[in-house]
């Protein structure tokens, strides 16, 4: 069959993909030509998608009910986790330009089976989009006297037309916005410390000052369902550019910040909530302590004209809720569009999964999910901490220790084995156990150490299952048909295009394979092939 008849007969829904993915690579390997904003630039896009308000929340319902020790203790606890689990998923993304599910693919889960970390990870941005989308509601309800079912159609809606755009705009809004977003955050805590710093003692005086192990892993369990959040940092990070002798400093720098280091900021946002949480309840008596609004209202109240004081504090929550629910719900539509493809051979376009996604997230704020916020963390912690964890150890045990998985990072269909037994069965094992922990199937005494579960069983067994299989269901092939290296000789994904036979687009190098039926094709292309015949054979 010769390349003319293989572009006539090319299905409709690859077209289609090629033509939309365009505006920000959705779906694949991202590109130098695309990628052309500077490390900081990048780093900024990505530090702007934490201005999220539960934070607040949730550190301030860990301080309220196990007392502000045990509350720091468990921040502390989970922001070492995170950071450390975070770093060599950020790397990847950073250095070889593609998502987490890309990344999850060729470490341990293979092409199908990283469908079940996306739908956690679309999980995370609905249930994170509800929480964000429920502190706006409170925000108008406290402001403009809104009640709260239109005000979660409110957040809902203002977030569609920012979000059908990819990431030119969304690097914009995140960094036009970030100066204030921060000078909003930081005016009431150094106003309480400057003016008021008696509120200090108070607030380390606060609820039981001996250490509890438990209390500390139930808050831990709470703070540790963020770990998904480096999913969304990726999703900016994917677009950094090469790293060259001249950015080195640049590169590591935006890197690490925005990628582990997110959780640097997220731990303060947690320990602040405390902080003000307390304080409202002992200066101002207010009982939803726990509400974003509440903080910022108690304490802007102390030291701005009355009339300032609702404008302002309803400035930074919907400034706050909108930076990181565009981040979610754009994300969350890459995850769900991701899976759908794949296991489909369709793609509907990302704008239907941005519907879906925040169709979901709306309904979970009808349901009044924010009274029950630390609950649903909790048990959603387990599966994240499990899958986030079993990648994060196959990266750096198995690829740079026991040399069992392939450092380059594979994701292309028919490179990859359909289901790898290493990181899927590292993955349900630890997930399972821990949440059967946390619903006490076994002794009680060790329920609240259900995280410690998630996180110890697979840094366990994802080497040991690496050995125990040889690492031979990493890759189906090593060779993808192509002569040119995927690296070029700095390391860097090379920048070399090839035209892809079935939409006729020119892609990088990394984003191709050879054809069976000659030529090259792109990898969204490939994954659209419904029966398979470009696919090369083993």
């Amino acid at each position: 069959m010769t390349v003319d008849n293989v572009v006539e007969r090319a299905p409709a829904p690859a077209l289609g993909a090629s033509e939309e993915t365009l505006e920000d690579y959705t779906l694949r390997f991202a590109p130098r030509t695309y990628r052309r904003w500077s490390p900081a630039v990048v780093g900024a896009s990505a530090l702007g998608g934490i201005a999220y308000m539960a934070d607040f929340s949730i550190g301030a319902g860990i301080g309220l009910t196990h007392g502000t020790g045990n509350a720091l203790l468990a921040i502390g606890f989970a922001a070492i986790v995170i950071f450390a689990t975070g770093f060599p998923l950020a790397y990847y993304a950073a250095r070889y330009n593609i998502d987490l599910d890309l990344i999850t693919r060729g470490s341990g889960f293979g092409y199908y089976g990283s469908v079940i970390t996306s739908v956690i990870f679309a999980s995370f941005t609905f249930i994170f989009f509800a929480l964000e989308g429920s502190i706006m509601a409170q925000g108008l309800r406290y402001a403009l006297d809104l009640p709260l079912w239109l005000g979660y159609l409110v957040s809902t809606l203002v977030i569609i037309p920012l979000v059908i755009y990819g990431m030119k705009v969304l690097a914009k809004l995140q960094s036009w916005t970030n100066p204030l977003w921060l000078l909003l955050m930081v005016a009431p805590l150094l106003y309480l410390v400057v003016a008021q710093p008696e509120s200090i003692s108070k607030f380390l005086a606060h609820g039981d000052t001996a250490v509890n192990t438990a209390s500390v892993m139930l808050g831990a369990g709470v703070c540790l369902s963020l770990m998904g959040q480096i999913g969304e940092q990726i999703d900016y990070l994917r677009f950094m550019p090469p790293r060259t002798a001249q950015n080195r400093r640049a590169w590591w720098t935006a890197t690490i910040l925005a990628g582990p280091g997110w959780v640097v900021f997220g731990a303060l946002k947690q320990a602040i909530g405390v902080f003000m949480a307390v304080y409202v309840l002992d200066a101002v008596g207010a009982v939803a302590a726990v509400e974003p609004i509440e903080q910022f209202t108690g304490v802007f109240k102390q030291f701005m004209p009355p009339w300032l004081v609702v404008p302002l504090a309803l400035l930074l929550v919907v400034l706050s809720q909108v930076k990181i629910n565009v981040t979610n719900a754009y994300s969350g539509s890459l995850a769900w569009t991701n899976s759908f493809t794949r296991v489909t051979k369709r793609y509907p376009g990302r704008l239907v999964f941005v519907l879906v996604n925040l169709a979901i997230a709306l309904v979970l704020m009808e349901a009044d999910m924010f009274s029950f916020l630390n609950k649903v963390l909790s048990f959603y912690s387990n599966c994240a901490m499990a899958w986030v964890v079993t990648v994060a150890t196959d990266i750096a045990i198995n690829k740079y220790v026991l040399k069992l998985s392939p450092k380059q990072p594979e994701f292309r269909r028919g490179m990859l084995y359909a289901v790898n037994p290493v990181g899927v069965g590292s993955f349900l094992a630890s997930s399972l156990l821990s949440i059967s922990v946390y619903f006490g199937l076994f002794d009680a005494g060790i329920q609240p150490y259900s995280p410690l579960v998630a996180v110890g069983v697979p840094i366990v067994l994802t080497p040991l299952l690496a050995v125990l299989t040889r690492g031979r269901f990493y890759l189906r092939r090593t060779d993808d048909g192509i002569a040119e290296p995927v690296l070029d000789e700095d390391g860097n994904p090379s920048g070399t295009q090839y035209e892809c036979v079935v939409c006729g687009e020119p892609y990088e190098r990394p984003d191709m394979t050879a054809s069976a039926l000659g030529g090259t094709i792109c990898s969204l292309c490939l994954s659209t092939d419904r029966d398979g015949r470009h696919v090369l054979t083993t």
